[in-house]
């Protein structure tokens, strides 16, 4: 029988201590949402008693009528020398309304002596007579041995009296926290077996990733009976950030068999990891196992014409059990295999003779003048497109122009003037905006709009710009990435020149025209209509 792992999720807490990353209440609110459809047992929502920022947050979470997750309120043992039931700490942390109170002690002898400045017994004391105040006010209360595995490693008798004090003082559970991120596998594991042998209740554990081992530290400590698993998405947090929950709940449940949640909630482990991270306006590393965007993406040849025959070839699970997907990259490193791999997913049938090779000579040299289609499938399917004749331009582009004035009364003004033709109308438009770029898709949009009305639903999501060749100052050539979603879908478009403006309307006339592939113009479709008697007159 598979035995159950308790998932406790301190992104809202320990995570917004990382840099750059700052959530404001509705923020938390989303992702507290998003974190219980994965069905995340524990949410920590904040410490009550540090801002007003928190303390809205549990007041208005429990608006959200969670259906898996305990919201947690975090906070520390008593002050020395006072009262638990007077400590305005602890009391924030009941009157907050969480469900659980998760506080953290001393566990190092050297913090008790140099960071809060006491004895030894004192510290016992806290520890016990906060536990036993916050199960006397009926909250299930964690218990965090701050420094768990320093401390023991420096006197491993005083660091057991400190949990063991939570034990006796009524504490659901005991969690281990590697602090400093310091520590190795071997040295959690075998730290963890000693523990067990002294408490009976759950065991956690807390790591950060200093060593770049938070997550082989916390499977290293559930191996040895820990049952209690804390951690934040994305591995966000400070320093060098916690253990990653994007890899340890799939390394849990695929690797090894614990159960963490349903496998149809771990469908969603990628969506939710990319969902924190957007709102967060952190960007996620491509490269990040499970979740990233090229967990199971392949470039070369040898690797596609594999996976192509099986993809456990080259991947270790099966991408969509954690909610990703297979990529396939066509770049000047590719092979046949690629291509082929490529046309087949977005629907095109290439054939593989002649225009294969045609195809694949063509990126090459479009990506030795600096193109990049690894992170543009619209521009590539377009090319696609294009070399087997299968698109029917919605429009063409005769030119553009740009204007940009310097007024003392109105400040920057800048302008753009676009010359396209529409089936067999010549259309001129101009648009204004807050630079060219946003001037030249005002335009565009606005001349393509009576023809085209679904082109409303479609924005720009993100737009990079990247210097190819730093060394030619200001006339370097740059590349343009635009992404750009609508109702139902995102894509992303590329465009190179040693004009910054022209690259960008490269890229920008791609994402238009990807997103009308397929549309006819309202002029064809009434014409049409008319012939067939539709139109009433």
């Amino acid at each position: 029988m598979e035995s159950t792992i308790q998932l406790f999720d301190t992104t809202l807490r320990d995570g917004t201590q990382g840099e750059g990353v700052s959530l404001s209440v509705e923020d938390k609110l989303k992702i507290a949402k998003k974190l219980d459809e994965l069905g995340i047992h524990y949410i920590e929502g904040g410490w009550p008693g540090s801002n007003s920022k928190d303390i809205e947050f549990f007041n208005r979470v429990q608006e959200l009528h969670l259906k898996h997750a305990k919201i947690a309120a975090f906070g520390s043992t008593r002050r020395k020398e006072s009262l638990a039931e007077q400590d305005a700490n602890l009391l924030k942390i009941v009157d907050s309304g969480a469900q659980v109170a998760s506080i953290f002690g001393k566990s190092w002898d050297f913090h008790v002596h140099t960071a809060i400045q006491t004895t030894l017994e004192e510290n016992l004391a806290m520890v016990s007579d906060s536990v036993a105040f916050l199960k006397r006010s009926g909250l299930e209360v964690l218990y965090l041995g701050e420094h768990f595995f320093d401390g023991y490693k420096s006197n491993p008798e005083y660091a057991l009296q400190t949990i063991a004090a939570a034990q006796a003082a009524g504490a659901d559970a005991i969690v281990l926290c590697d602090t400093n991120g310091g520590s190795l596998p071997d040295e959690v594991y075998s730290i963890v077996s000693a523990v067990k042998e002294h408490i009976h209740i759950t065991i956690g554990i807390h790591a950060h990733n200093d060593c770049d081992l938070g997550v082989a530290n916390t499977l290293a400590a559930v191996k040895a009976g820990a049952t209690h698993v804390q951690g934040t998405f994305n591995g966000y947090g400070e320093r060098c950030g916690n253990a990653n929950l994007s890899s340890i709940i799939p390394n849990l449940q695929i690797k090894l068999g614990y159960s963490c949640v349903t496998e149809q909630q771990l469908m969603t482990l990628t969506p939710t990891a990319r969902y924190i991270s957007e709102i967060a306006n952190m960007s996620m590393p491509v490269s990040q196992p499970y979740v990233g965007m090229a967990a199971f993406a392949h470039k070369g040849g040898i690797h596609v014409s594999a996976i192509l025959k099986d993809a456990t070839t080259y991947e270790h699970i099966i991408p969509e059990k954690v909610g990703n997907k297979q990529r396939v990259l066509v770049s000047e490193l590719a092979g046949q295999s690629n291509l082929m791999s490529k046309a087949l997913e977005l629907g095109i049938d290439l054939d593989q003779s002649n225009k294969a090779r045609e195809v694949i000579q063509k990126i090459k040299e479009l990506e030795h003048e600096g193109f990049q289609f690894e992170g543009a499938d619209a521009s590539l399917e377009l090319l696609l497109r294009e070399a087997m004749g299968t698109i029917e331009e919605s429009f063409t582009v005769e030119s553009f122009k740009i204007l940009v004035e310097k007024a003392s009364d109105r400040g920057n003004i800048t302008e753009a003037i676009v010359r396209i033709k529409v089936q067999d109308q010549l259309i001129l438009t101009a648009g204004e905006g807050n630079g060219p770029v946003n001037a030249l898709d005002n335009a565009l949009r606005k001349a393509l709009l009576p023809y085209y009305p679904d082109i409303m639903n479609v924005h720009l999501t993100d737009y990079k710009v990247r210097v190819l060749d730093e060394q030619g100052a200001t006339a370097a050539k740059v590349r343009v990435l635009v992404e750009s979603t609508d109702a139902n879908n995102a894509w992303s478009t590329v465009g190179v020149s040693s004009n910054v403006i022209e690259a960008s309307w490269l890229a920008l006339v791609d994402s238009i025209r990807y997103a009308l592939i397929g549309k006819q113009p309202i002029e064809s479709l009434n014409a049409e209509r008319e012939r067939l008697g539709l139109v009433n007159h």
